[in-house]
């Protein structure tokens, strides 16, 4: 790409950055990539918000050698000191800092060639900083979250059309070696044709949501200003909204199996929401609480299980689970059922008709073993140690890959706008009393 057009989308960016994301206007195509064609042998990264999850990145890049992360964003001057003791363990050069304010992320972009960033802050801020990278003529990762409205999702894809810079979904779950295996049995027909599918994200939080940062990260009554980390903005959600605030997890990897925006789309769908109970009694029961604590009095509006049911156009339903206020054992219940079996991930057993006993469970593992998907096969070995089981291992490397040959991303804009959707339209479904609320088509057609 050409310094003066690199210059120019820059300016583009840094002038259409702000606290309201203004809309783009619909187009009609996707618009070719405005990076180079030719594959780079290294790439510059830059990290926008250096918290766990982004000190989680920069570790794995670190790792490599094909990536130098040259520049990173962060305010928090915590994280800043954890963010430079990656970089001295790994034995790197520490990177330009950005630090001065919300927005000095709008400088990082303008850092001299940088390929490539990802984002990593706290969910307001993702959309607003995917769409100023991709102004900026810069390949873009962004972590997982929920929309907080369907023009949002639309503003991701109109400047991914208009740019032709590419955005690729950070859903780390796509990757996790169970999942992979089971789309491998999907693909060879083992399950039949798909009917039902299952996902959602089901773990306690509480421990995180109340955290006063005096305590081991998990710990406390205390969010807001007095929380630490995730416990300063993650919280105030619940306090606020009523819906599934964290649906990719779950959806991402069913959605896939499907061939969503790939042969198939989302519809419509409804959720409800239960009691809001959960957070409340864990401030009143925690030792650090109690009925006089000032969180006691805190009214939070987040039904502590929401339920949505999905239908898509080519007859399959999903149901998505969000369960993170009350006590339970961490999972993210998938199910996989079509007209030749069954696969739960809960129990780790499946159920093959013709292959297994009949109506009795059997061990999964096995199966997952045989059909091992080729990746997990070549690179478990490099995976050790890697966050959430080796899963974040393979996503840093696709992300990489893609980056280095400018590919458009295996998880793309059109799957983020989906699967980011489902967020304001369960608040809205649950607001008018569980009704059917449709899906937008963000792809336009080309779905088909």
């Amino acid at each position: 790409m050409s310094v003066n057009r690199r210059k120019f989308l820059q300016s583009s960016a840094l002038a259409g950055a702000g606290l309201a994301i203004p809309t783009a206007a619909a187009a009609n195509v996707t618009a070719p990539s405005i990076l180079s064609e030719k594959p780079k042998s290294k790439i510059n990264v830059g990290i926008i918000g250096s918290g766990f999850r982004g000190q989680s990145h920069i570790d794995l890049l670190l790792r490599r050698n094909d990536c130098e992360v040259t520049a990173v964003a962060e305010i928090d001057e915590r994280m800043l000191g954890y963010t430079r003791k990656v970089f001295d363990k790994a034995g790197k050069k520490q990177p330009k800092y950005f630090t001065d304010g919300e927005r000095d992320y709008l400088n990082l972009l303008q850092h001299p060639d940088l390929d490539a960033v990802m984002i990593a802050t706290p969910w307001k801020w993702h959309s607003e900083q995917a769409i100023a990278a991709m102004k900026a003529g810069i390949y873009v990762g962004t972590e997982v979250c929920g929309a907080f409205s369907v023009d949002e999702c639309w503003q991701l894809v109109n400047t991914q059309e208009e740019t032709g810079t590419h955005l690729f979904f950070l859903e780390n779950v796509c990757y996790r070696r169970d999942v992979m295996a089971v789309m491998n049995m999907v693909k060879k027909g083992l399950f039949g044709e798909l009917i039902h599918l299952e996902g959602g994200y089901q773990h306690d939080l509480r421990h995180v949501k109340f955290n006063d940062g005096k305590e081991a990260y998990g710990g406390g009554v205390e969010f807001g200003e007095k929380g630490f980390h995730e416990a300063k903005w993650r919280t105030k959600h619940s306090v606020r909204r009523n819906g599934d605030l964290y649906p990719t997890h779950g959806l991402g990897p069913v959605a896939q199996m499907i061939n969503i925006n790939r042969g198939n789309r989302f519809t419509h769908l409804t959720s409800m929401a239960s009691n809001a109970r959960g957070l409340h009694d864990y401030i009143v029961n925690h030792p650090n609480g109690g009925e006089n604590h000032p969180n006691a009095k805190v009214r939070f509006n987040l039904g502590d299980k929401i339920t949505t049911m999905i239908k898509c156009a080519n007859g399959e339903s999903i149901v998505l689970h969000h369960d993170t206020n009350l006590p339970r054992p961490y999972s993210l219940g998938f199910r996989v059922q079509g007209t030749k079996g069954i696969w739960m991930d809960v129990n780790k057993s499946l159920l093959i008709e013709g292959t297994t006993e009949d109506h009795r469970w059997t061990d999964a593992q096995d199966f997952l073993d045989k059909y091992d998907h080729p990746s997990w096969q070549a690179n478990a070995e490099k995976a050790v140690g890697a966050g959430h089981g080796g899963m974040d291992w393979f996503l840093v490397d696709d992300f990489v890959e893609c980056v280095k040959a400018n590919k458009r991303p295996s998880i793309d804009v059109y799957d983020a706008a989906a699967w980011l959707a489902v967020t304001p339209l369960s608040e809205e479904s649950i607001a008018k009393g569980s009704a059917a609320v449709a899906f937008p088509d963000f792809t336009r057609g080309r779905w088909v």
